[in-house]
């Protein structure tokens, strides 16, 4: 195990030795150590069993309609009847959060876990809805990106209008390949 101790560097700086004894800079990034590997493995691990990626959310939806086999997840979309009608991801139940208390037992399956979504990124609105499902104790993800990054990322979805769908947008999702490989 190497440690790191707080040196004054050629710069005058505060900063830390590596595993060489050569001195690292305290800058933003490292002001706060990072994490251990244990915990940051417990961390990231969590992480995904709270969260879906959007391209992962709808290569499970594809693969289910292409084989007739159920994905095993239901998709919620949390946001307001206008929201709803203005686009949401096909096959999604419109479950607004206000009415999760009210309506979930009666729309949904315990046994079934669930992916929250609401607008985007800058929207907390699966993250309650989510609560609120988990709270009525169900199994529940929330979906990263929200409504935003399933068009962004270039995925068909439907409107009051009908289906409809936009090119990808290149800094969301790979212009010339079914995914990004992550």
């Amino acid at each position: 195990m190497t440690t790191t101790t707080p040196q004054v560097n050629p710069t005058g700086s505060t900063g830390s030795t590596g595993p060489l004894g050569a001195a690292r800079p305290v800058n933003a990034v490292l002001r706060t150590p990072p994490a251990s590997p244990a915990a940051a493995a417990a961390y990231f691990s969590a992480s995904l069993a709270f969260h879906a990626d959007v391209s992962d959310v709808a290569a499970a939806l594809a693969d289910a309609r292409a084989t007739g086999v159920d994905p095993g997840f239901v998709v919620i979309d949390s946001r307001s009847t206008a929201s709803w009608d203005q686009g949401h991801v096909p096959g999604a139940v419109h479950l607004p959060t206000a009415l999760i208390a009210e309506q979930a037992e009666q729309l949904l399956d315990k046994d079934v876990p669930v992916v929250t979504y609401c607008w985007g990124p800058g929207c907390n609105g699966a993250t309650r809805a989510a609560l609120a499902l988990a709270e009525l104790g169900f199994q529940v993800k929330e979906m990263l990106g929200g409504f935003e990054y399933w068009v962004r990322e270039g995925f068909a979805y439907e409107t009051w209008e009908g289906p409809a769908q936009r090119a990808a947008d290149p800094l969301t999702a790979p212009v010339d390949a079914e995914d990004c490989g992550c």
